[in-house]
């Protein structure tokens, strides 16, 4: 069985959301759909819920239609058994955390209710909340009951729209860890909107990367977020080395390339003179003291420290290498290589950390 998706709906400023997917349901999963503001992430999960209509195209969960617009199909919400969390997270002001949990279970016995109810009081951390209404609640604890109430009567689908966006780092991490426990028990899928690249990377099985409503790319987070498929989902998921380069030698599976006025060892296939872009996470550029002794598996380039810009427990090292270059490390070593700006540093990147992007 599968999630099958393929509509388009006019999205302001007259771009389309072009929505063509699929989805296994026959496992756990969770998909994170990721991309800038007004990409179309919010309006695909209204559409899967069937809070608004596809211009053409269809929408099917195995064998049900819940969309088609030749056929004139369209399943109100509640025949989708869809669970919800949009970004209002909006509660019954009128009853308790307890009854808002509960609100989809009534047709569940009433001790099947409070066994239900009181685990989602535990697991999202609301022990002596329950008897509180939604006004008396902070806008973290308020998203916990929403969330709470939305995977409560088991969805075959859950739907999530910045689920974690109220939340501290820590509470982000353990209900962030409740997503994905829910996901596991019941066999669940799960589509999640994020703008956070860290639920990004450790939420999902799946990334799916838009941009002014054009699905880019789609595939496992490590391999989108290390092997972008063009320079703008690069950027989206945050390259901090995006760089334009020109073949000029190559030689089993290696290349050599131009950037700059220095050069790169990339593993690929690039004829001389074609020109590409190479991507390079942050992370994959290693500092070293010392002159650098070239390899056919490594690049060591002699470069001098132009900034360093502190950003929490890591620090982001500008250097310049006959290109500009960035590098990610943490305080400690920032102090132990005695970085300042002007410093001479060796940078060490794996060729095979040398992503090549086509230019066209």
């Amino acid at each position: 069985m599968e999630l099958t998706v393929d509509f388009r709906y006019s999205l302001p400023k007259g771009a389309d959301l072009q929505a063509c997917f699929s989805i296994p349901l026959d496992s756990p999963r969770i998909v994170v759909l990721f991309g800038p503001s007004g990409s179309g992430k919010s309006t695909l999960l209204h559409c899967l819920a069937g809070l608004v209509q596809p211009e053409r195209g269809t929408i099917r969960y195995g064998e049900s239609v819940w969309f088609d617009a030749d056929r004139r199909i369209s399943l109100p919400v509640q025949r989708r058994s869809i669970g919800l969390l949009f970004q209002d997270y909006p509660l019954f002001p009128h009853l308790t955390v307890r009854d808002n949990i509960a609100y989809g279970l009534r047709r569940w016995s009433r001790a099947e209710i409070d066994r239900a109810v009181g685990g989602w009081i535990d697991r999202f951390q609301l022990r002596g909340k329950e008897d509180r209404f939604p006004k008396a609640l902070s806008g973290g604890e308020q998203q916990r009951v929403a969330l709470a109430r939305a995977l409560a009567p088991r969805p075959r689908l859950l739907l999530l729209d910045e689920p974690f966006s109220a939340l501290d780092l820590r509470t982000r991490a353990v209900i962030r860890g409740g997503v994905r426990k829910w996901v596991q028990e019941e066999r669940g899928v799960a589509l999640v909107v994020t703008h956070d690249i860290v639920d990004a990377m450790t939420l999902g099985e799946e990334l799916i990367i838009l941009s002014e409503g054009i699905i880019l790319q789609q595939g496992p987070p490590p391999e989108v977020f290390s092997r972008p498929a063009s320079p703008e989902v690069a950027k989206i998921v945050g390259v901090e080395n995006l760089l334009p380069a020109q073949g000029i030698d190559s030689s089993e599976e290696r290349v050599i390339l131009e950037v700059g006025k220095g050069r790169l060892i990339a593993v690929g296939n690039i004829p001389p003179g074609a020109r590409c872009f190479v991507s390079i996470r942050a992370e994959e550029v290693i500092l070293e003291r010392g002159h650098p002794v070239q390899s056919s598996a490594r690049n060591r380039l002699l470069g001098f420290v132009q900034e360093l810009i502190p950003g929490g427990a890591q620090v982001r090292v500008a250097i310049d290498c006959g290109f500009p270059l960035t590098a990610l490390v943490t305080r400690q070593a920032v102090e132990e290589l005695a970085l300042r700006p002007g410093a001479e540093i060796t940078a060490v990147i794996k060729a095979s950390s040398v992503h090549l992007i086509p230019a066209e």
